[in-house]
């Protein structure tokens, strides 16, 4: 199947994201793409667009050049609703929809429009870790294995039949963000040969089995909080401190100031830069470091 006969709509937002809209401009026709709406960021509160949406933009006024992902079709609805659905169904009619952590839930309604339906791409071996945390899981749970998996969507959150997995290992030095930049540009890698494979029906579709699946919650700033009267033992603080990095990184209130505990030893109080623990240690010897170190 060649690039010109098989359209797609790519729904997808964060960086990690974008190889795999990559790979699917260079193998398919992508004839549009939804993308969470623009957000507030930094103190500043500037609306910046998604990283997805960024990578689209035929010209970057930030750096004064051309990007090579020219399109022009994006759409970042607050809601995937029926007035949605009727601006918008002839841009949506397609063959398939492949979704990347786009971060919203698609209602059946718009499932049903393309001709193959939606396939999604969850980095865990499903029925595990069901929901918008999976990688985020499966550190803080010190898994030694996961995967990926590409599931044919339907109504229910993570539910529908599976069509291909590709296990992966994780190492005790993986944060979120090695993990979902690996996971990713791995499933960008086979994806195209996958989409040719399931349209030619050369793919079994298999039914999850309900009595395994497990389900991760979605991560707010306080999942990532700490008492340092009461903190966790120092292996599971470590894969807190993966987990959690970069967003929300995992923090304390110590004196009235919040310090957060970075990979690779890092603290950074608040307002200031991130350093070292033992430089931390020498400009803030009242802090209470011993409360990390149980045996």
């Amino acid at each position: 199947m060649t690039k010109h006969n098989l359209r797609i709509v790519f729904f997808g937002t964060p960086a990690f994201a974008v190889p795999v809209l990559q790979a699917l401009r260079e193998n398919f026709e992508v004839i549009a793409v939804v993308t969470a709406p623009d957000q507030k960021v930094g103190r500043k509160q500037i609306l910046t667009p998604s990283p997805v949406k960024l990578a689209t933009q035929v010209f970057d006024p930030e750096s004064q050049t051309r990007r090579g992902l020219a399109l022009e079709r994006v759409y970042t609805p607050e809601k995937l609703n029926q007035d949605f659905l009727t601006s918008h169904f002839p841009l949506l009619t397609s063959d398939l929809f492949i979704v990347a952590a786009y971060g919203k839930i698609i209602p059946q309604f718009i499932l049903d429009i393309p001709k193959f339906g939606a396939l999604n791409i969850h980095p865990s071996l499903l029925p595990k870790y069901r929901g918008p945390s999976p990688l985020q899981s499966g550190i803080l749970k010190g898994d030694k294995a996961s995967g990926i998996s590409i599931i044919k969507m339907d109504f229910q959150m993570d539910h529908g039949p599976i069509i291909f997995t590709k296990p992966f290992s994780l190492s005790n030095t993986d944060t979120f963000e090695t993990l979902s930049k690996k996971s990713f540009l791995d499933a960008a890698a086979f994806l195209p040969q996958v989409i040719r494979d399931f349209i030619e029906g050369k793919l079994k579709e298999t039914l999850q089995d309900e009595s395994l699946a497990t389900y991760c919650k979605m991560i707010t700033k306080e999942s990532a909080f700490f008492d340092i009267a009461n903190p966790p033992d120092p292996e599971i603080l470590d894969r807190m401190i993966r987990a959690y990095y970069p967003w929300p990184n995992v923090w304390t209130r110590w004196n009235e100031k919040i310090v957060k505990f970075l990979p690779g030893g890092l603290v950074q109080m608040e307002g200031k830069k991130p350093v070292k623990l033992e430089d931390f240690l020498n400009g803030h010897s009242g802090f209470p470091i011993k409360a990390l170190d149980k045996e």
